[in-house]
């Protein structure tokens, strides 16, 4: 096994390591161990940083926010271990869900693909370069639909006929929402307060889309 460790990208990369390796350390490691993925023998530990934990769950209100305001039903799985015995991959998260009332009542309380669908929405923060690429794992999971944010930007992505992610500008989980309206209300976040922030974004989709009118901009 080799061992390789990045204290700038703040993340432990391991080499020729086996599916059953893998999953006896996500036994011994249990829930404190970074966020991970795995690819064909290669993993990835990443230790998230302040901005990373900070722009993932910015993501993940955003999404909570807008789904109890439009009574969309979701199942928030976050960062459950998505994983393939199959195909020698898995990944998690900063963010997951599963979205609209069919799809939450999936069966089972284990994540157990290929059996059962993968999250509808996987969120990934990338606030240092990942020496393991994530995109290709997600794809052959069978992940629908993924927001990267990186470099301050937004991007959404789905899952092609032909397996590979093609940037799109409206979310295939929620259309009537474009790719800038994320981008807008996540440039605000420097200037605002949490508790603001989602105040006049909540304010803003009740005008949008005819909900009661509030206080948003």
């Amino acid at each position: 096994m080799t061992v390789a460790i990045s204290p700038e990208n703040h993340s432990v990369l391991l080499e020729n390591v086996s599916w059953t390796t893998f999953e006896a350390l996500l036994a011994d490691l249990g829930e404190h161990r970074g966020r991970l993925a795995y690819s064909d023998g290669v993993l990835e530990i990443v230790s998230p940083t302040e901005e990373h934990a900070h722009y993932g769950r910015l993501l993940g209100r955003l999404v909570e926010t807008l789904t109890e305001e439009l009574d969309i039903e979701i199942k928030s799985v976050k960062s459950t271990t998505l994983k393939r015995s199959d195909l020698k991959k898995a990944a998690e998260a900063d963010e997951s869900y599963y979205i609209g009332r069919e799809s939450v009542r999936r069966k089972g309380e284990r994540m157990d693909l290929p059996r059962e669908r993968p999250p509808d929405l996987g969120i990934e923060v990338a606030v240092t370069r990942k020496s393991l690429p994530r995109l290709p794992i997600y794809a052959a999971l069978g992940v629908p639909e993924v927001w990267t944010w990186e470099k301050g930007k937004v991007t959404s992505r789905c899952l092609s006929a032909s397996g590979d992610y093609e940037i799109v500008e409206r979310s295939k989980a929620f259309t009537m929402l474009t790719a800038d309206d994320v981008n807008h209300w996540l440039s605000r976040a420097p200037d605002l307060g949490e508790t603001e922030l989602f105040r006049k974004f909540r304010a803003w989709v009740r005008k949008r889309f005819g909900a009661p009118p509030g206080e948003g901009d």
